[in-house]
C-alpha cells in the first residue's frame, strides 16, 4: 500500500481513514470495535474522531466516540495509528456545538480544556493530528493559533489541522502562522464528493500551492452515493431519520442530500460503476482519493461488512473514461451545492 505524507509533516497516512462518528449511536462498541479491527488488519493506520461525537451530537453522548477509540487503541501498538481529533467552535453560527453548555470557542480557554479532556477520553499523552473543527468568525486567528502553537510545544499534539474552512480563512491562518512563528496548519478537512466538488476551486489551488493537504470527508456524500436511497426509502438511513426528526437543521439536511438532483446523478454514477464492474461505493471512494491534494479520504462504517466494497478502492486508479463519464454527469446534472 501507498502511504501518504499530510502536509509538510513526518505523517504518512493510508489513502483511507477511518471515521468514527457513527460510534456510539448507528454502531454499538462490540460494532465498533468490528469495524477498526478490519480496518486496521486491512492497512488503515488512520483514525478520526473529534471531541462532539458521535453524530447527531448531543449533550448526552458527547465524548462517546472518543471513549471507545480510546479503549480499542489499548489493543494495539499506539505508534501504529496516526489518530486524529478535534476541537468544537462555534460552527459559524448554524449549529451551536452541545457541549460546554452550548459556549464553545476557538480561543485558548476552550482549546486547552478540549485537549485535556480528549487525551484523558482517548488514554494516550499525545494526539497525531489536532484540528479545528469550523472556523472561529469572532476569535481572532491569531489567537486560536497561539494556543494550538503551545499544544504543539508541549508534545500534547504532533501537528495541526483545520476543517470546513474557506480559502481565505486557510490562507490567513498560513499567513498569521508564518508572521508569528506558529504551528502552522498542514490539513483541511472539507466535504468532497462527486456530489460535492466545491474544493475544486480556489481552495484546491491554495492547498496545491501551500502544501496542505485535503482530508475529504464524506466521500459517499452521507451514504447517498451507495444508492441505497434509490432503490427505496430507506429505512435505517441517516437521511431517512433526520426528515422525520423534530430538529429543523437534520431536517434541512435531509431535503439538502435527498432531492429530484441528487437522486438524479446518484442513478447515473450507479450505472457507470455497473458499467465499469465495480460497486458504487468502490466508484465514489476511488474518485474523492484520485487528486493530488489529497493525502486521504474518510470515510465512515456502521457495521464491518460495510467496509468491503470501501477497502476495494484503496489501491484502485479509475479510468480514464470512467472519469469522463462522472465528469458529464456533473456537468449535466449539477449539485445543488456546488
Amino acid at each position: 500500500m501507498t502511504y501518504n505524507y499530510i502536509g509538510k509533516t513526518g505523517l504518512r497516512v493510508s489513502p483511507i481513514c477511518l471515521g468514527t462518528m457513527t460510534f456510539g449511536t448507528q454502531a454499538d462498541k462490540k460494532g465498533a470495535f468490528a469495524i477498526m479491527d478490519k480496518a486496521y488488519e486491512r492497512g488503515i493506520n488512520f483514525f478520526d474522531t473529534a471531541e462532539l461525537y458521535p453524530v447527531p451530537p448531543s449533550a448526552e453522548l458527547a465524548g462517546l466516540t472518543e471513549e471507545m477509540v480510546g479503549e480499542w487503541m489499548k489493543t494495539k501498538p499506539r505508534d501504529s495509528i496516526i489518530l486524529a481529533s478535534k476541537v468544537a467552535g462555534t460552527a459559524n453560527g448554524w449549529f451551536v456545538p452541545p457541549i460546554r453548555h452550548g459556549l464553545t470557542a476557538i480561543d485558548r480557554f476552550h482549546i486547552e480544556r478540549a485537549v485535556e479532556r480528549s487525551l484523558k477520553r482517548l488514554k494516550t499523552d499525545y494526539i497525531d493530528l489536532y484540528q479545528m473543527h469550523w472556523p472561529d468568525t469572532i476569535v481572532p486567528i491569531e489567537e486560536s493559533l497561539e494556543a494550538f502553537d503551545r499544544l504543539a510545544q508541549s508534545g500534547k499534539v504532533r501537528y495541526l489541522g483545520t476543517s470546513n474552512d474557506t480559502a481565505y480563512g486557510t490562507t490567513k491562518a498560513l499567513m498569521k502562522s508564518e508572521q508569528y512563528s506558529y504551528t502552522r496548519f498542514e490539513s483541511i478537512q472539507n466535504n468532497f464528493s462527486l456530489l460535492n466538488r466545491r474544493f475544486l476551486d480556489e481552495l484546491a489551488t491554495a492547498c496545491e500551492k501551500e502544501n496542505i493537504s485535503l482530508l475529504s470527508y464524506s466521500p459517499l456524500a452521507g451514504g447517498v452515493l451507495s444508492g441505497k436511497y434509490n432503490n427505496a426509502f430507506h429505512a435505517k438511513g441517516r437521511f431517512t431519520s433526520y426528515m422525520n426528526s423534530p430538529n429543523v437543521r437534520q431536517q434541512a439536511m435531509a431535503t439538502r442530500f435527498l432531492n429530484d438532483k441528487i437522486l438524479a446523478s446518484t442513478a447515473k454514477y450507479v450505472t457507470i460503476a455497473k458499467e465499469a464492474g465495480i460497486h458504487p461505493v468502490t466508484l465514489a471512494t476511488a474518485w474523492s482519493k484520485q487528486f493530488s491534494f489529497v493525502a486521504s479520504t474518510i470515510i465512515g462504517a456502521t457495521s464491518a461488512e460495510q467496509l468491503d466494497p470501501i477497502l476495494k478502492a484503496m489501491d484502485f486508479t479509475l479510468s480514464d473514461d470512467v472519469l469522463k463519464a462522472c465528469d458529464k454527469v456533473h456537468d449535466e446534472i449539477l449539485y445543488p451545492m456546488g
